[in-house]
């Protein structure tokens, strides 16, 4: 049973499509005036790795992911530049193109472009008009009437009466109230602008993707998505101007990605802690990004800092040290894994990882603890491949199949582990890989009463920092 934390009602909903085994998709993407930041990457990746996990199990996804590609920052950015608005955005649109294909990002069935839909915009508009939603003002810009809509304010848990008193009203704003937004933005002959009912001008920024998603889904849809940023106002505008002009529910289900701080700090240009993506695979393998950003679960805050990407990477490392001898194995097809089993006996169980698997990403989507069954993996992994005998060399390259199956559903584990793991060598302290290897070879001389070899071995990890803990429960490790 597939469960979504709704932001709409803040709770986990058991999800239930509108049309049986389609989901309809729509995640608000790029503003195209600069390069994609690790912010952007959360979202890029969360939401990629939600819709491979979805089709992975036979739901018929629609993604459509939309571009603001004019917008008031667009047109800055260019006139700073010099340069046509247009060329701008060609530029920035076929970087994040680059960016998305090096983090190994699916294209969305549709990319619709603002530019692209200003017929669909300026339909929706004169309906609200039209409704008397929305109103032409003394400076010749369309505004929404926030006040026509009573259930303003539903997504973000704001009242619009809070929202009134905290305004800030302009002695010469042109609204008729604080809280209304611009739906058309008046444009003189020389500046950009396409013609309207109203005369020349542009879409405000929250029309478009209301205008692109009805158009591409229809005026109902399954899941909206997008980053922390959006849920208001953007999102709580969609809501309200949609709504409006359909008379219908937008959307069932609204998820957003949670925040990225960079060394506990909100990301900020003055603050000198922004970073691009392409900066970051500068020095990062792109699947340590991608795993950094899986690693927490996808509403959570994450921070970026260059000891958790290095943590990241020893954690990647774990998997592809175990997979170091298997590297002609192919992944397995999910159709040989079952969801039968529960992991008592041998022969159950791959099964019962595959199990857990899916449990956790039903969960909400839980990459952390879908990770953790698949550390479970690399554990026997590590156990079983000294073993010479024939029926367990069957398991470990079973094991090893499935392993890469479960990591292509979050889109890693496809690289050479030979040529990873000597691209991401960390030369100055052993990997947590290695760690694992040498507790698995520990565990086994223990029972095998090589006693010596045991003690060599705690020796061994003692001299680079790594105490082993013993328990009933097992060995655990740190480094001091």
């Amino acid at each position: 049973m597939l469960k979504i934390y709704n932001t709409l009602h803040r709770k986990k909903q058991e999800f239930r499509p509108i049309e049986p085994g389609k989901i309809q998709l729509y995640v608000c993407g790029i503003t195209v005036y600069d390069y994609c930041h690790i912010g952007h990457a959360r979202v890029l990746v969360a939401f990629d790795a939600i819709t491979r996990y979805l089709r992975s199990q036979n739901w018929d996804v629609n993604y459509v992911r939309n571009i603001t590609d004019i917008d008031d920052k667009i047109l800055q950015r260019a006139t700073d530049n010099n340069e046509n608005y247009t060329d701008l955005t060609a530029r920035m649109i076929e970087a994040m193109h680059e960016d998305e294909r090096a983090l190994d990002i699916l294209p969305p069935n549709h990319e619709p472009r603002a530019t692209g839909h200003i017929g669909d915009i300026l339909d929706m508009i004169e309906t609200l008009v039209d409704n008397h939603y929305a109103y032409t003002a003394s400076n010749g810009d369309i505004y929404y009437r926030v006040k026509r809509f009573p259930e303003y304010g539903k997504l973000s848990n704001k009242n619009p009466d809070e929202l009134l008193s905290g305004a800030r009203v302009d002695s010469d704003d042109a609204k008729e109230d604080p809280r209304d937004f611009a739906l058309w933005k008046a444009a003189t002959a020389d500046q950009v602008g396409w013609e309207s009912p109203w005369g020349r001008g542009r879409p405000g920024w929250h029309i478009e993707c209301s205008a692109m998603s009805t158009c591409l889904l229809g005026d109902t849809f399954d899941i909206h998505g997008g980053g922390p940023d959006l849920l208001f106002p953007h999102h709580e505008n969609e809501i309200a101007q949609s709504e409006a002009a359909t008379g219908k529910t937008f959307s069932h289900y609204w998820m957003h990605a949670g925040a990225v701080r960079v060394d506990n700090e909100k990301m900020s240009k003055s603050l000198n802690n922004f970073f691009t993506i392409r900066e970051v695979l500068e020095k990062y393998h792109p699947e340590v990004v991608r795993y950094f950003l899986l690693s927490s679960h996808y509403r959570s805050p994450i921070n970026y800092s260059e000891d958790n990407l290095i943590e990241a990477r020893q954690g990647l490392e774990r998997f592809y040290f175990a997979l170091q001898n298997f590297a002609e194995v192919p992944a397995c097809a999910l159709s040989e894994m079952t969801l039968g089993g529960s992991g008592d006996d041998d022969d159950n169980k791959e099964a019962s990882y595959y199990q857990r698997f899916v449990e956790a990403m039903d969960d909400d989507f839980n990459t952390r603890e879908a990770f953790s069954v698949m550390y479970d993996m690399v554990r026997e992994l590590n156990t079983l491949v000294r073993d010479d005998n024939a029926q367990t060399q069957v398991r470990t390259q079973t094991l090893a199949a499935e392993l890469k199956a479960l990591g292509e559903i979050l889109g890693i584990l496809k690289a050479n582990p030979a040529e990873f793991l000597q691209g991401s060598a960390d030369t100055e302290a052993i990997s947590s890989a290695e760690i694992d290897a040498l507790v698995a070879e520990r565990n086994q001389a223990k029972q095998d009463k090589q006693y010596q070899r045991s003690d060599e071995i705690r020796q061994q990890l003692a001299e680079q920092g790594v105490v082993l803990e013993d328990s009933r429960e097992g060995t655990r490790w740190r480094r001091e």
